[in-house]
């Protein structure tokens, strides 16, 4: 689900090549949020791939 940025970029040039972005704080943390839900995702999805192991809620409780 793309969505458009709040304000537009401003680049910053060093040595006539763009070498940074600002951009509004409120796109920033969106993109930060929406780069967590990739990196849940895909390990979820690692995780559903691999083998089941259950063991007894009693071993569970005895760890502690």
């Amino acid at each position: 689900m793309p969505t458009t940025l709040k304000t537009k970029p401003q680049i910053i040039m060093k040595n006539g090549k763009p070498d940074a972005v600002i951009i509004d704080i409120r796109d920033y943390r969106e993109m930060l949020e929406r780069l967590e839900d990739k990196e849940d995702l895909a390990e979820l999805n690692k995780l559903r791939k691999g083998r089941l192991h259950f063991r007894k809620f009693t071993d569970f409780l005895a760890e502690k």
